[in-house]
C-alpha cells in the first residue's frame, strides 16, 4: 500500500511509471503481462494473467489513477502513506489502491496454487476522466478474443456487494458564434445565448427524466440525472460573446435513457440552435466533445459474480449505487460483474482519504477465499 500510495498517479499526469513496477511484480511470480500504452505513451493499462490459458477467469479490476490534492488541506503528504487510529491514510487509499494492494498482496497465493480458472490483473489509467483507459482495455481484449467470466470491480463499498448503477456520461459543448459590437446584437450570433438556450433545454430534459424512473428503481434518486458542471465564455460586457462552452453531464438509468437524452439534444440542436445561427454567419456552429461514455451495470437475475461474492464474504444482501465504475464496460463484453472493494465512497476525493485496516482484512479475506475455491 504504501508503495503505490507514493506514485502521483493523479489523472492529469502519467500513471507509468506505477503500471510497470506492477507487471514487474506481476511478471516475478510468473504471471502472463501486457501492458497497453494510450496513443501519447504517458499512461498504460495492465492485463496480467495467473493460472491456464483459458477462458472463464475471474478479472480483479483496479484503476490506477487518483483526483488531485490541489486546494486540499491535508495533515501529511499525501503521497506518503501514514498509518493511524487503525487506519491508513494516503491519497488513493480507499479508491482506489487499497483494492490494487489487496489484490497484489495475494498474488503469491495465486501463483503459488494450481489454479483450475485463470485469475486476471486488470489495472487501468484515467477511470477518474470518463473510464478512458477501461474502455481501450475492453477493446483490446475484445481484439485478442481473451474472455473472462466474471469481473470483481475493488471500488469502495464498505465491503458490501454492488449488483447495479447508473451510467455517467460526460461531455463538453462548445458554440462558435460571431462576434461584435455589443450595441448591435442582431448582426452577430451571441454564443453565450445560444449556450443559455441549450442548457435551458438539458434542464427540461432533467425534469422529464423524473418522469421515466422505472417502475421499482432502487437508486436514489430513481430517475435519470443530468448536471451542468460549467457555463464559460465571452470576453467583455459590450462585445458579442463569439465563443461558448457548456460542461455538463448525465447518469443514466437504463441505456434506453442514454439514447433518449442523447438523441433529444441533437436534435434540439439540428432542428432550432444551428438553423437559427446559421441564418446569420453560415459558420457558426456547435460542437460536443465526449469526455467520457460509461454505460451502467444493470443489475442481473442471474450473475455468477454475485454469487461467488456472497460465498466468500457471507454477505445476505446486496445494493445499488448511484456513483459510477468501469463496471458496465465489462458487462457489456458479457462477463457477470459486481463492485466490491475496502473503504467507504465517503472518503474518496478528500483531504487525509483512509481505508481501516479492517477493510483491508476482509478483502485480503475474500481473495484468499477465491484462491482455495479456484485450487
Amino acid at each position: 500500500m504504501a508503495d503505490l500510495i507514493a506514485f502521483p498517479t493523479i489523472s492529469s499526469d502519467s500513471n507509468l511509471e506505477m503500471i510497470e513496477w506492477l507487471g514487474s511484480q506481476l511478471s516475478d511470480l510468473g504471471a502472463r503481462t501486457e501492458i497497453f500504452h494510450d496513443e501519447s505513451g504517458h499512461k498504460a493499462n495492465l492485463f496480467a494473467t495467473i493460472g491456464p490459458d483459458t477462458d472463464g477467469g475471474i478479472v480483479l479490476s483496479g484503476h490506477s489513477d487518483v483526483v488531485p490534492v490541489a486546494e486540499q488541506d491535508w495533515t501529511s503528504d499525501p503521497f506518503e502513506m501514514v498509518e493511524r487510529d487503525g487506519a491508513l491514510f494516503g491519497r488513493g487509499a480507499c479508491d482506489m489502491k487499497g483494492f490494487i494492494a489487496c489484490a497484489m498482496a495475494m498474488a503469491p497465493v495465486f501463483a503459488a496454487r494450481d489454479l483450475k480458472r485463470p485469475v486476471h490483473f486488470a489495472f487501468t489509467y484515467d477511470e477518474e476522466v470518463g473510464c478512458i483507459g477501461g474502455q481501450a482495455l475492453v477493446s483490446d481484449l475484445k481484439t485478442r478474443g481473451i474472455a473472462p467470466g466474471i469481473a470483481i470491480i475493488g471500488e469502495p463499498t464498505g465491503m458490501q456487494i454492488i449488483e447495479g448503477h447508473k451510467g455517467c456520461c460526460e461531455y463538453t459543448t462548445h458554440f462558435h458564434g460571431l462576434e461584435g459590437h455589443g450595441s448591435a446584437p442582431d448582426r452577430g450570433v451571441n454564443a453565450a445565448e445560444y449556450a443559455v438556450r441549450y442548457v435551458t433545454r438539458l434542464m427540461e430534459l432533467r425534469e422529464e427524466m423524473k418522469t421515466r424512473a422505472p417502475r421499482g428503481s432502487r437508486f436514489d434518486p430513481p430517475w435519470t440525472t443530468m448536471n451542468i458542471g460549467g457555463i464559460h465564455g465571452g470576453v467583455a460586457h459590450n462585445v458579442i460573446a463569439g465563443r461558448a462552452e457548456v460542461e455538463w453531464e448525465f447518469r443514466p438509468v437504463t441505456s434506453e435513457d442514454m439514447s433518449y437524452m442523447k438523441e433529444e439534444i441533437a436534435a434540439y440542436v439540428s432542428d432550432t440552435l444551428l438553423p437559427a445561427m446559421r441564418a446569420v454567419d453560415p459558420r457558426a456552429d456547435i460542437q460536443t466533445e465526449t469526455i467520457g461514455e460509461v454505460a451502467g451495470l444493470e443489475p442481473m437475475a442471474a450473475n455468477a459474480a454475485r454469487d461467488l461474492v456472497a460465498e466468500l464474504t457471507g454477505a445476505n444482501g446486496v445494493d445499488v449505487v448511484p456513483f459510477a465504475t468501469e463496471a458496465g464496460l465489462f458487462q457489456e463484453m458479457g462477463m457477470d460483474v459486481v463492485v466490491c472493494g475496502p473503504g467507504s465512497i465517503d472518503q474518496a476525493h478528500k483531504a487525509d482519504e483512509y481505508v481501516t485496516l479492517d477493510q483491508m482484512s476482509r478483502c485480503l479475506d475474500m481473495l484468499e477465499g477465491l484462491a482455495r475455491r479456484l485450487s
